[in-house]
């Protein structure tokens, strides 16, 4: 099963050569694993960020690999109109016009969920709503424009939202789920009018991310240790950075795109239906598993004598989030009670 998968990765790497690819938000994080398996797998890919200095960090990490793609750094302020306009026109002029990929990764809010998470949404700052989804939600839509007018000349083309399960269900604060919802209605409704064009858009649920400041978190030593076992548990069955990097790289290559345009898309169902696992070699569980969902009500121990392949429908999963009270998170007295 392991060189199947393996020999699965190779074709790839012969057939994303000429693709070209915009991922925003690829500084670290997901963006910056979705931008490193492209290029691993050939694709020529402009990664955007506001610091032009950890951009090239990702293009010489590539280039360590000895990827046979491009990867392109570009320094873009996706909270201003006229730079996003610009980044659109460059790749148009440098690539005659062609963009087979978008993905919309990039997000501005991380810092203000940590410091926010604990308050009531009218105790935050009036500014939050923008900090959230001025970059995190319009700006997408406004990438997504710029995106399908180069894609719909050619007849062909892929968009995609980076979204979560806090489209569905209470995460952190109000205006996050908004703002994610709002991606996933974006893929939706988009989905209808690039329809007729050829042009697919998708939205896309990693799973557990194994980002940077999730590792970091493991060792921070004011964790209780009732935290510290669901944080180590929830590590030990997530993905990689790179894992939706190759969940994009087989859709872009999926000759029926068009059947799963406008739908909320999990990575590990992406995973099962192409037969691929992780970077490292291991397969990230299925938050559709029996076992997934043990776990994340506690159950550790019970969870381990559950076979990973048992798993809920996507619609009976899709209303366990709409219908679950079991996340209501803690919140500190509001300062207008």
């Amino acid at each position: 099963m392991y060189k199947q998968k393996t020999l699965c990765l190779f074709q790839i790497m012969s057939t994303l050569k000429g693709k070209v690819c915009l991922i925003t938000g690829a500084s670290r994080g997901i963006g910056r694993g979705i931008a490193l398996q492209l290029v691993t797998n050939g694709a020529t890919c402009y990664i955007t960020g506001r610091n032009i200095e950890k951009l090239v960090m990702v293009q010489k990490e590539g280039q360590n690999r000895c990827v046979p793609g491009i990867c392109i750094p570009v320094e873009c302020d996706h909270s201003n109109d006229e730079s996003v306009a610009k980044l659109f026109a460059r790749i148009s002029a440098e690539q005659a016009g062609q963009l087979d990929l978008l993905v919309n990764n990039a997000y501005s809010a991380v810092q203000f969920l940590l410091n926010n998470h604990d308050k009531p949404f009218w105790d935050q700052t009036l500014e939050g709503w923008d900090t959230v989804n001025k970059v995190g939600l319009r700006n997408n839509y406004l990438c997504a424009v710029h995106a399908s007018r180069m894609m719909i000349k050619r007849r062909q083309g892929l968009i995609v939202n980076i979204s979560s399960v806090g489209g569905k269900m209470y995460f952190q604060i109000p205006a996050y789920g908004i703002g994610k919802a709002g991606l996933d209605r974006m893929a939706k409704d988009c989905a209808v009018d690039l329809a007729k064009y050829n042009v697919a858009f998708v939205s896309l649920w990693p799973g557990i991310v194994k980002t940077e400041l999730f590792e970091e978190s493991l060792h921070d030593s004011s964790l209780t240790q009732k935290r510290a076992t669901q944080l180590n548990w929830f590590y030990s069955v997530g993905e990689s950075t790179e894992y939706s990097g190759k969940c994009i790289a087989h859709l872009l290559l999926d000759k029926d795109i068009m059947k799963k345009s406008g739908q909320i898309l999990l990575s590990t169902d992406i995973g099962l239906e192409n037969d691929f696992n992780d970077v490292n070699g291991q397969d990230p569980l299925s938050c559709r598993s029996l076992k997934f969902l043990l776990g994340v009500a506690g159950m550790y121990n019970l969870s381990n004598y559950v076979p990973r392949c048992l798993r809920i429908s996507k619609s009976m999963f899709m209303r366990s989030l709409t219908s679950s009270t079991a996340n209501t998170p803690f919140k500190l007295e509001s300062e207008y009670a």
